[in-house]
This record gives structure tokens, sequence and C-alpha cells, in this order.
């Protein structure tokens, strides 16, 4: 069996199959024009995208509570967008590759994007 078997909902069945099972289970929230995953829980909190393809990781993550995060793991490059408490993004990191720290004093939260998924957000560094 395959993408045409004749089940109008096996493609979008085998969308959501593919993005990562701790992500699926974790509350969505509208940011910045996406529908991303919120890290509410610990354990999705301490590793984010980490370990996961790219095809996996789904729209991107935030990151409550949020200043510093790290890219220990990491199997693709981020976007990190800082968002003050109105989520607006107060600094931009593009094409982060793996194994970094990034860190805004300013940010109560992270919104991490695959990267080249938010270019129209990059807000210039003070």
């Amino acid at each position: 069996m395959g993408m045409n078997s004749g089940y109008p909902g096996l493609p979008l069945l085998m969308a959501t199959y593919e993005l990562a099972r701790r992500l699926r289970r974790a509350p969505i929230e509208r940011v910045l024009g996406r529908e991303v995953a919120i890290a509410s829980g610990p354990l999705l909190r301490t590793l984010g995208l980490a370990l996961l393809d790219r095809e996996r990781a789904g729209a991107g993550l935030l990151i409550p509570r949020c200043r510093s995060v790290h890219t220990f793991g990491m199997r693709f490059v981020l976007d990190l967008h800082f968002l003050d408490a109105d989520g607006a993004p107060v600094s931009t990191h593009v094409q982060v590759p793996p194994c970094r720290v990034v860190s805004d004093r300013r940010a109560l939260a992270v919104l991490e994007l695959p990267a080249g998924r938010g270019e129209e957000f990059v807000v210039p560094r003070p």
C-alpha cells in the first residue's frame, strides 16, 4: 500500500505520524504567525528539538520563561527568536549551528524554528 492507496486521509495521517512523539503531545500556540508546540513540561523544555531530524521537528517550538538555549544534540541549524512579554522579537539569531549556547537577558521566551522558516522576523542586533 502506497500513498495512492485509495484512503483519502492517509497522506494527512502519515504527515502527523512523522512529527516526533514529544511534539505531538505538546500544546499548540500561534506565535509570529506560526502554529508551534509549546515546551510546557520538563522533558520538552530540556530536549527541545535536539536529537530530531528536521522533518520530525514540525514548525518549531516555543520555550516560555527562557532566556538562554543550547543547540547541543541538534541535527540541523536553527533560527532563534528571543521574545519579550508581548511576544515581539527582541533579538534574532539565524543559522545557529549545533553545539552553541545563545542568550538574551531581555527575553522572556524563545521561539526555535528550523533555519530558513523565519527570515521575515529578523531583528537587527543592538
